[in-house]
């Protein structure tokens, strides 16, 4: 119970100190969202006063902040200046849609990279391995907003074969339960793809490395010369080993996927945080702002918190 507290505390900790520092670069850009207001001749000063201390603008940055973290502590994390609403459920109608995507694309980086990771690691300077050499040092190279600009260029090149934007097709509420779940696979199919390139690359490269790494350790020779199968070295003494650090990147790649997935949703017109943040922070609207960068910290903390679990299933010797 006490490492769990332990670490609560840091979590806890860890989110006052993102929101403040975040809530003091907010302040600290040039403009607010009333200024946007004021250049509109059809809104009175005197409405731009109301609504100045209705949001709480009025107020000083300190008091602004406490106010906000008081109610955020209790599940209100205030109004949007954009769109009139509660900024948690604004994030609650998107969440679901960028969970969707990333999740999904966590699962096929994974299903895919670790596979053909071990696959060159075995076959090393082989022509699969130099193969896969190749494809990663590409993938690495392209950043996920070219990739994903290249196939939204591709998909408008070969509609209506490839989906060219959002998340269903215009007539989506007449499919059938399993029509839908196709129509939403297929939606899917081009940001997933865009999304998973270059955690692909980099998650490929590292399998490989640190499998090659542990095949040279004497446990794996003595194992080797005592007769075992190069099957069981591999996939039951090595690969257990190997994954460790692998499987600690994986906090860090739900963070990552979340900001990559900011990029792709514009591109693809896809419904979720990304854009919907995107316009927040053009607006300069502090509370959902405020709001989105908490939950990407949350995000963070819970990719830390599954890691250290999987890392102490993958090896009970290891005590998060």
């Amino acid at each position: 119970m006490a490492p769990f507290l332990k670490r609560l505390l840091q979590a806890l900790l860890t989110l006052l100190l993102a929101s403040a520092l975040s809530f003091l670069l907010i302040q600290l850009a040039p403009g607010n969202y009333l200024e946007t207001l004021q250049q509109n001749p059809h809104i009175s000063p005197e409405r731009i006063e109301q609504l100045r201390q209705q949001f709480g603008l009025d107020r000083p940055w300190p008091e602004q902040y406490l106010r906000w973290l008081w109610q955020a502590l209790h599940g209100n994390f205030g109004t949007s200046f954009v769109y009139q609403r509660p900024v948690g459920s604004l994030l609650l109608e998107r969440v679901p849609a960028t969970l969707l995507m990333t999740v999904t694309s966590l699962m096929c980086t994974w299903g895919v990279a670790i596979p053909l990771g071990i696959l060159a690691a075995v076959h090393q300077n082989r022509w699969l391995d130099r193969s896969l050499s190749v494809l990663s040092y590409l993938g690495q190279g392209l950043p996920s907003y070219v990739v994903a600009l290249g196939l939204l260029l591709l998909a408008q090149d070969s509609a209506p074969l490839l989906p060219v934007g959002g998340m269903t097709s215009i007539d989506f509420d007449q499919f059938s339960p399993g029509g839908k779940l196709l129509d939403l696979a297929w939606h899917l199919l081009l940001p997933v793809v865009a999304l998973s390139v270059t955690s692909f690359a980099g998650l490929q490269r590292i399998m490989r490395g640190e499998l090659l790494d542990v095949l040279r350790q004497d446990y794996i020779l003595t194992a080797r010369a005592k007769g075992l199968s190069e099957t069981r070295v591999v996939y039951v003494h090595a690969l257990r080993n190997a994954l460790n650090p692998l499987i600690t990147l994986l906090g860090f790649e739900l963070a990552s996927l979340l900001g990559g997935a900011f990029v792709t949703e514009f591109i693809f017109n896809w419904p979720g945080l990304g854009r919907l943040i995107l316009q927040a922070v053009k607006a300069q609207d502090i509370y959902l702002v405020m709001a989105s960068l908490v939950m990407g910290g949350v995000m963070l903390i819970l990719g830390n918190l599954i890691a250290d679990l999987l890392l102490r299933l993958a090896d009970p010797r290891i005590h998060p």
